[in-house]
């Protein structure tokens, strides 16, 4: 019942620094927006097929990142899926893990579409049968832009909505 954060690497579109942070910040926020009722964590999912070295993050971006999310949403994550990433990956995170917090670090898991294994673990947290095919589920769900777009027109409008609320949400 958790929302569940779809990140794609291989397809950010911007070398921005700042733009590459605020995107992120655009995106949990909506995400804390579209949480069930009742729940305060959210599952994510990033999705390494196709990501080469010329997507690779600076590292400065990628130390940013992490600030932000363990200063800005601590606890907001449930678990974290590390779909189909590169072997190289794992000594890579096994490097920057110590400037994770502990926590944070338990909730990682690498899965790979080819190890059945990793696989049951990914589906004990996201059904199967939601799950869209090209993560090993059976949801037949095709990615339409404009759809995508008109989503997050609304968002925008229940975030505004939010802020315009209650007068203590302002500055």
């Amino acid at each position: 019942g958790r929302t569940v954060v779809i990140m794609r690497p291989a397809k950010q579109n911007t070398s921005s620094h700042e733009g590459q942070l605020r995107y992120l910040i655009y995106t949990l926020e909506n995400a804390v927006l579209s949480l069930p009722q009742g729940l305060d964590k959210m599952v994510w999912l990033i999705d390494f097929t196709g990501w080469t070295l010329a997507n690779a993050t600076p590292i400065k971006t990628a130390r940013d990142s992490a600030n932000i999310l363990q200063n800005h949403y601590p606890e907001r994550l449930s678990v974290a899926f590390l779909f189909n990433p590169p072997k190289v990956f794992e000594a890579f995170f096994k490097v920057i893990k110590v400037f994770l917090d502990p926590k944070s670090i338990q909730k990682v898991n690498f899965v790979y579409k080819d190890n059945e294994e990793s696989m049951k673990t990914m589906y004990k947290h996201i059904d199967p049968e939601v799950l869209p095919v090209e993560f090993g589920g059976k949801n037949i769900v095709v990615y339409n832009h404009e759809d995508y777009s008109k989503l997050m027109t609304k968002d925008d409008i229940k975030t505004a909505s939010f802020w315009a609320a209650d007068g203590s949400h302002m500055p």
